[in-house]
């Protein structure tokens, strides 16, 4: 066995998966059947709760100096701007990330393959998997080698990160149902000018064909993402920007200077009927496919790797037992679901034709967004929901308890008070336990008997408006998700989760005592 697990595809889904494996001191091998990394990209958006996971790499500066930070949307109706959204506004209590992020995804895989390099692991390229099938205590996977040479390997699992066309997923058999959107999309790198061309996000809902203006890190640059649905939709290969572009320069009134990519494709609405079977797994885009409204599906990507590395890290180490694998279906897939459904009716309403849907799509839909949006509830639920801060995993199986306002399941509220983070320790890519106010002297001592870390935050105001609950014990998974949530704070009820788990909450290598 080469290597413990074989990650197939090299885009940010692989690379993240490789990275946290990598860190967690599991050997992945990957491999692209490309010759080089993309040199252009269609995702862009980079969410809030990405960028709190990235933490645990060292990776959230990186992408924020390289890239750039949004403050704002504006929607625009009728050739005028109709509303402005502040993310500061909405969700500057919620995540020390508040604002959305453009750094496009060539750059994004430069950014992870460079630190997969710095960790003594690459990527190989020209190198295609044909084929495995599992063999009881592993994977036999069938490689075409960059030189035309087949090449049979053995690995403890495989992990699908192949795109929407995943040989993985082939292979497995499993369904991929859903569908086509009948409109084609484009986009379109410029240099402009005019008022979209100002560092925030564009939005024009003024016909039935989408329309997004994004800013890019250079000053006066911006890329155009819109659909066309008439006939021109039927000659995607022969479409230039010219047949597009009047939408963009007559209602927003930009100024183009110059295009430098324009390209079409086509949208898929699809979810796989498992994540999982036996040793393989999907993620990314080989599992779940949908429309790019929200900038959800790299970030959701990104989301399955790090849900499922600490999973595979803890089982090959023996600090788990493999049906600690099972959970990562079952978190995963339900989100998928219902992101799917969220970004196809967002898309519907955005795209929907006729005089009615026009109405309220330039009319009614701005006026009613300005007056909610005054509503603080609005706000936060608006951010919450496309910064992927409110994605929980509540009904998993490796869910138990409450305290406060805090269940099993939810991502840790941020509550900085008094200059203290409480989202530094998350940095750390094991298991740790929050107390928030006074941690109990047997808690502290099974805490250490078992060298599981212990963090005791002083109690503050700004606790209990997080949700949180004074001296409760809040045990978060290596993702950073809470595991338990007890309100006594008692060392208990962390043994009868370990026990039940069957998991060692101890880091790999330090001899703590099992589960138990």
């Amino acid at each position: 066995m080469q290597a413990d697990i074989l990650i197939v595809g090299a885009g940010p889904t692989g690379l993240a998966l490789a990275l946290w494996l990598t860190k967690l001191g599991v050997t992945p091998r990957i491999i692209d059947k490309t010759a080089e990394p993309g040199t252009t990209s269609r995702a862009l958006a980079v969410q809030a709760r990405t960028l709190e996971l990235y933490r645990q790499l060292d990776l959230s500066d990186a992408v924020i100096a390289r890239g750039h930070k949004v403050p704002a949307v504006n929607l625009w109706a009728r050739g005028e701007r109709a509303t402005r959204l502040s993310f500061e506004t909405i969700g500057g209590t919620l995540t020390p990330y508040a604002f959305l992020e453009i750094f496009p995804q060539d750059e994004h895989e430069r950014l992870l393959v460079a630190r997969l390099e710095q960790l003594g692991a690459r990527v190989e390229r020209r190198t295609e998997l044909t084929g495995f099938e599992e063999t009881g205590d592993g994977v036999l996977a069938h490689l075409r080698t960059p030189d035309g040479k087949a090449e049979s390997c053995r690995f403890a699992y495989i992990a699908g990160c192949d795109g929407a066309r995943s040989t993985v997923r082939h292979v497995l058999g499993t369904g991929f149902g859903g569908g086509t959107y009948r409109q084609l999309f484009y986009v379109a790198d410029l240099e402009a000018s005019g008022p979209p061309v100002n560092g925030e996000l564009h939005i024009d809902l003024d016909e039935s064909d989408f329309l997004g203006v994004f800013p890019l890190a250079r000053e006066g640059h911006a890329r155009l993402v819109g659909t066309v649905r008439d006939e021109r939709a039927d000659r995607a290969d022969s479409l230039q920007f010219a047949d597009v572009s009047g939408r963009a320069i007559e209602h927003l009134k930009i100024e183009v200077k110059a295009v430098n990519w324009f390209s079409t494709y086509h949208v898929h609405h699809r979810v796989a009927d498992n994540f999982r079977k036996g040793r393989a797994f999907l993620l990314g885009d080989a599992a779940h496919v949908h429309s790019p409204a929200g900038g959800q599906g790299m970030n959701t990507g990104i989301g399955d790797a790090i849900n499922l590395a600490w999973k595979l890290a803890s089982v090959l180490a023996g600090s788990a037992p493999a049906r600690l694998l099972d959970s990562y279906e079952a978190e995963r897939i339900g989100f998928a679901r219902q992101l799917v459904a969220t970004t196809d009716r967002m898309f519907s309403f955005a795209s929907a034709e006729g005089r009615l849907a026009d109405i309220v799509r330039t009319r009614i839909a701005p006026a009613v967004m300005a007056r909610a949006v005054a509503f603080g509830a609005v706000r936060r639920f608006m951010f919450r929901t496309v910064s992927q801060t409110a994605i929980n995993y509540r009904n998993g199986p490796l869910s138990r308890g409450k305290a406060g306002g805090v269940q099993g399941g939810d991502r840790l509220p941020w509550a900085p008070a008094d200059g203290r983070d409480n989202f530094a320790t998350l940095a750390e890519t094991g298991w740790q336990v929050h107390v928030y106010g006074a941690s109990r002297p047997e808690l502290r001592a099974w805490c250490a008997e078992h060298a599981v870390p212990l963090h005791t935050l002083d109690w503050r105001p700004e606790h209990r408006t997080a949700g949180l609950a004074r001296d409760a014990l809040y045990l978060l998974r290596p993702d950073t998700y809470v595991a338990l949530a007890d309100p006594a704070g008692s060392p208990d009820a962390l043994a009868r989760y370990a026990a039940e788990q069957g998991i060692r909450l101890a880091p790999s290598g330090t001899g703590g005592p099992a589960p138990g």
